[in-house]
């Protein structure tokens, strides 16, 4: 591990004891304990009341930061002496855009108005809004949250294999076949 490698470690452990510190809130209202609206961020040691923290969300902000530190160590780690130096491959380009969009996707999630909830299967959806502009009566929508991300990635880990660089000593096909006839001829003599 290099040392680019470790200050991305070193990173990753401090986002994840802030995002610890200080977790996403649903309150509860005090007509209603039924629909749980998302009120921010607070420190976990103060909640408010009638609050609880919002599991789904916490779980999601912290996996998001432990891909984008994988995302980070591919990234960082050493290249072989004899490798061609290129600013940005595409197999790195793939990693870079999957990174931000998780970013970006957890900065502005799906959220949906409390008063339009009902007991379906499938959740409402209003829009996307930042998440750190409190929305009045609104909650976060976990499931479609929950898919963009498994979706973002899926796609980010086929283009990162679609791109991924060829060992020039690697034999082509061709190359085998012909290796392999070589062989059978000579062993046939």
């Amino acid at each position: 591990m290099n040392r680019y490698q470790k200050i991305a470690l070193v990173v990753a452990a401090v986002n994840l004891l802030l995002i610890l510190l200080f977790p996403p809130f649903d309150q509860y209202s005090i007509a209603t304990t039924q629909v749980p609206v998302f009120i921010g961020f607070n420190f976990v040691l103060t909640p408010l009341p009638y609050s609880e923290i919002n599991n789904g969300v916490l779980l999601l902000e912290a996996f998001v930061v432990l891909v984008n530190t994988g995302i980070a160590l591919l990234l960082l780690r050493d290249k072989p002496a004899g490798a061609e130096r290129r600013k940005v491959s595409y197999q790195n380009a793939a990693l870079i855009f999957t990174g931000v969009n998780l970013i970006l996707v957890v900065l502005f999630p799906p959220f949906e108005s409390v008063f339009a909830l009902t007991n379906a299967a499938l959740p409402t959806f209003e829009g996307f809004y930042f998440i750190f502009s409190q929305r009045p009566s609104h909650t976060i929508v976990i499931t479609l949250l929950y898919l963009e991300v498994i979706f973002l990635l899926v796609n980010g880990a086929l283009l990162w294999l679609i791109f991924r660089e060829r060992d020039p000593s690697q034999l082509t096909r061709e190359q085998m076949y012909t290796l392999a006839a070589h062989l059978h001829k000579k062993d046939g003599k």
